[in-house]
């Protein structure tokens, strides 16, 4: 497609040029292309742009998926939904590898389904489910992070009158300061601190566990499901569905795209570093968490650890400085995920014949890129609910993004003379068995908030 590949057969200065040097770009590269997503990267930091967009603070929901589904069973789920959600993603990879072998390197997930799929609806489909995720964990990200900056503030002064919206405007002031880094590579080392900070605090959360779970203020363990069967189903479901969307992603094609030509092979590099951090964040807050608090745990284990009543069951100093680090890597989050946004914009709104710098293209650049964050912003605010609504995005969108897509495209385009070979075979069982799961947890996050509803405040000084 014209304007829509990046050919494998471009040279990578191309694109390089243009985004490093301020100087005309390539005719064959529009602006979303050479500015927002230029190839330079190398694994290592497609790996680091990976645990920002996987290894985010939704990992502190584990132990409340614990929750629903018991010990060996939770457990079992985070390990299959790991197994499942590396083997789709390396799929994808495949499938781009295999595109730019063929001459077509695709640098944007809603082109790849279009060529793959051989339909324009799957670009429509891929783009409608991707923007809502993103923005979605844009607007979740400003919204928790005001959360934690609250948090602090009423610990210093606990009588103060800030509100929440007044936190979120600080987020959103600097989240749009820092939105101006021009590319999805230029933030390579603001993720690698991501991935720090993601292991600080989750050390952090799961020491405090520990002691919350040997303190004589902890709750009574007590690790017994739902006397109901229509409980148990709805709960297991939904646990189900929150472990998909924190396995989510949504974006590798974009971040692949950040490596310098030839990509090939270099992104199963990148997925075997995020999922080496995500294994050590994933388990040791999942399972001290669970372990704590039993079936009285919070969604938000940091919620149990911080309970509104009554004192708080660890160490203040341990807390306030998790709670900080969760607030710096939501920025380098809402960051990542506002990048296919700023692609789509500057695909329209800049010149791509023009430097990246030019006043002709930072103007709308700086313009363009400081709405986006405040239209966010002014939703966290008004809905300071959101995290019960992305829950329902997440299971209807992460799903089918994350695991549906990647196993038909693969089938599609390297299994599809052999369709009988076991590969295929489990692509299409590992298909229709995740349409399921998503249909289903879909329904219980529904539900969920259905039952929640009557807590929901516009503009309320706090999250639901």
């Amino acid at each position: 497609m014209t304007g829509t590949t990046v050919h494998a057969t471009m040279p990578s200065s191309d694109v390089e040029t243009a985004a490093g040097n301020g100087k005309p770009a390539a005719a064959a590269a529009d602006a979303g292309a050479a500015f927002v997503l230029e190839s330079k990267g190398t694994w290592w930091h497609a790996g680091f742009h990976m645990t920002t967009a996987t290894v985010g603070p939704a990992l502190l929901t584990l132990p409340y998926a614990l929750r629903g589904l018991g010990w060996w069973l939770g457990v079992a789920a985070l390990t299959a939904l790991a197994a499942v959600t590396f083997y789709c993603y390396l799929l994808v990879s495949r499938v781009l590898d295999h595109c730019e072998a063929s001459g077509r390197r695709h640098i944007r997930f809603r082109e790849l389904a279009a060529d793959v799929l051989g339909s324009e609806w799957a670009s429509y489909l891929v783009l409608i489910v991707q923007t809502a995720i993103n923005a979605g964990v844009s607007i979740g990200s400003i919204l928790l992070a005001a959360d934690c900056l609250q948090i602090v503030y009423l610990h210093v002064a606990p009588h103060g009158h800030l509100k929440l919206y007044h936190f979120i405007i600080v987020v959103a002031v600097v989240l749009a300061l820092l939105s101006q880094m021009p590319s999805l590579h230029s933030l390579r080392y603001i993720n690698f601190g991501s991935l720090i900070v993601s292991i600080g605090y989750t050390m952090l959360v799961s020491a405090a566990c520990i002691y919350a779970g040997w303190s004589s203020n902890a709750p009574p363990k007590d690790y017994s499901l739902s006397s109901s069967n229509s409980g148990r189903m709805f709960n297991a479901f939904l646990s189900i569905s929150i472990l998909a969307s924190v396995f989510g992603n949504s974006i590798l094609p974009e971040i692949q795209a950040t490596l310098a030509p030839p990509a090939s092979g270099k992104m199963a590099k990148a997925l075997v570093l995020c999922y080496s951090v995500l294994s050590l964040t994933f388990y040791f807050p999942a399972i001290t968490g669970y372990w704590a608090f039993g079936n009285q745990v919070r969604s938000n284990v940091l919620k149990s650890l911080m309970p509104d009543t009554g004192p708080w069951l660890a160490p203040t100093w341990l807390l306030i400085l998790a709670v900080v680090l969760v607030l710096l890597q939501l920025i380098a989050i809402a960051l990542v995920y506002s990048q296919v946004a700023y692609e789509i914009i500057e695909t329209k709104s800049a010149d791509a014949a023009r430097g990246r710098f030019s006043r002709r293209n930072l103007v709308p650049r700086v313009a363009l890129r400081t709405a986006y964050v405040a239209g966010c912003a002014f939703v966290a605010a008004m809905l300071p609910f959101f995290g019960e609504i992305i829950a329902v995005v997440g299971a209807v969108g992460y799903i089918p993004l994350d695991v549906v897509i990647p196993v038909a495209m693969y089938n599609m385009a390297l299994a599809r003379r052999i369709r009988r070979s076991p590969a295929y075979l489990a692509n299409v069982a590992i298909m229709v068995v995740f349409i399921g799961l998503g249909v289903i947890g879909a329904v219980a996050s529904v539900r969920k908030l259905v039952l929640n509803a009557d807590r929901f405040k516009l503009f309320s000084n706090g999250l639901s």
